[in-house]
C-alpha cells in the first residue's frame, strides 16, 4: 500500500496545473476551438481545505445551480448545459473537483482523502465562501454521489437534485459484498487502483486509461481527440492520482477516511433516504438497472425519473439539452 505521504506526493513533480486561456465570460463556440464551447474565465476562491477553481455563469443574482463532473472527467461536461442554464436565467457555478483542473489542496500536509463525505463538505465549503445559501445541485459519476450525499446531510442548502445513475451514496458494508462476475467486470479499475501496479500504471499512462474509460462507458459517443484533450489537462493536477486511488480503494476499505468525517460519514453509512426534489436520469450505462426500480425507495419527495437510450455515461456531455431541462424541471418540482 501507498502511505499518505506518497499519496500527497505522487504525480506532483514536473505536473503543471491545468489553464484555460481567458475569453469572454460564459461559453463560446468559435472556429479556433473545432464549435466546441469554451468556458471562461476561470475563477478561484478558498474554501475549506482547498483553492477552488470553478467558472460561473448568468445573472449574478438568478437562483443558483451548482453542477458536479466526475471521473474521469472535468467541469467541460457542462459546457453546453451551463450556458443553456444561464441563458434561462440561473447563476451556474461549475466548479472542479478536489483533484481536478485548477482546484488545489491550500496545504501541503492535508491528506488527499476523497471518500464521499469529504467532497460533499467541499461543495458546502465552495457555498459557504461565495455566500450561496440554497442550489439546485446536478451531476453525474463522483458528481451525482457527491450532490446525494450533500442533500442527505445539509438539505437545508439543497434545493432540488438531478442525479445520472440515481441514488449513490456509497453503503461500505454493501460494498463488501461481491456482484456477478459479469458486472465486476465492469469495475475492473477499482481493482487495478487498489495494488501498485495500478497506482504506477495510471500515473504513467493517465491519457491512454481516461481515454478507454470515455470509450469504454459511452461506446455511442463519437467525440474527437480536442474534445478529450480540453478535459484531459485537468487530469495533471498534481493531486489527481492520489485522489483517484484513494477513492476508489476507501470504496472498497482499503484505504482509510479522516476523523474529521467520522459523524459525517456515520449518516451515509445508514444509506438515508431524500425527501428533496428530484429527478432521476438513467442512460444505456445503466443496463438492467436504468428503470430506477432498485433505487426509487430512497426518494421520498417529488420525483421523476427519465431513461435516455443510446446515451453513456457522460450524459450532460452527451445529451445536454435533456440534462439541462432535468435541471430546469427538478428547479420546478
Amino acid at each position: 500500500m501507498i502511505s499518505r505521504r506518497q499519496f500527497s506526493q505522487v504525480f506532483a513533480a514536473g505536473v503543471a496545473t491545468a489553464s484555460i486561456a481567458g475569453y469572454a465570460p460564459g461559453a463560446v463556440a468559435s472556429a479556433a476551438t473545432g464549435g466546441r464551447p469554451e468556458f471562461g474565465p476561470l475563477k478561484q476562491v478558498r474554501a475549506g481545505v482547498l483553492d477552488i477553481g470553478y467558472v460561473e455563469l448568468g445573472p449574478a443574482h438568478g437562483p443558483v445551480v451548482i453542477l458536479l463532473h466526475g471521473w474521469p472527467y472535468d467541469i467541460h461536461s457542462f459546457a453546453d448545459v451551463a450556458p443553456a442554464l444561464a441563458a434561462r436565467g440561473y447563476r451556474v457555478l461549475v466548479p472542479y473537483l478536489r483533484g481536478y483542473g485548477t482546484t488545489t489542496f491550500r496545504s501541503g500536509s492535508t491528506f488527499r482523502n476523497a471518500q464521499q463525505s469529504a467532497v460533499a463538505a467541499d461543495v458546502i465549503a465552495l457555498m459557504d465562501a461565495l455566500h450561496i445559501r440554497k442550489a439546485v445541485l446536478g451531476g453525474f459519476d463522483w458528481g451525482s454521489r457527491t450532490a446525494g450525499a450533500v442533500a442527505a446531510l445539509w438539505p437545508e442548502r439543497c434545493q432540488a437534485l438531478v442525479l445520472v445513475s440515481g441514488y449513490l451514496i456509497t453503503n461500505l458494508k454493501a460494498q463488501l459484498q461481491p456482484l456477478a462476475p459479469a458486472a465486476e467486470l465492469g469495475w475492473w479499475y477499482q481493482y487495478y487502483f487498489s495494488t501498485e501496479r495500478g497506482v504506477l500504471g495510471y500515473t504513467q499512462k493517465t491519457d491512454e486509461f481516461t481515454k478507454l474509460i470515455w470509450q469504454t462507458v459511452s461506446p455511442k459517443w463519437h467525440f474527437d481527440d480536442a474534445t478529450y484533450q480540453r478535459t484531459a489537462q485537468s487530469f495533471t493536477n498534481p493531486d489527481h492520482v492520489a485522489i483517484v486511488v484513494h477513492n476508489y480503494r476507501w470504496r472498497l476499505s482499503l484505504a482509510p477516511g479522516e476523523p474529521q468525517y467520522d459523524r459525517l460519514e456515520a449518516k451515509l453509512q445508514q444509506s438515508p433516504k431524500i425527501a428533496l426534489p428530484t429527478i432521476t436520469i438513467a442512460s444505456d450505462f445503466d443496463g438492467a438497472a436504468a428503470d430506477g426500480s432498485g433505487y426509487r425507495a430512497q426518494f421520498t419527495g417529488k420525483y421523476d425519473h427519465r431513461i435516455l437510450p443510446g446515451i453513456g455515461h457522460n450524459v450532460p456531455q452527451e445529451a445536454p439539452a435533456d440534462f439541462t431541462q432535468a435541471i430546469v424541471d427538478a428547479a420546478r418540482l
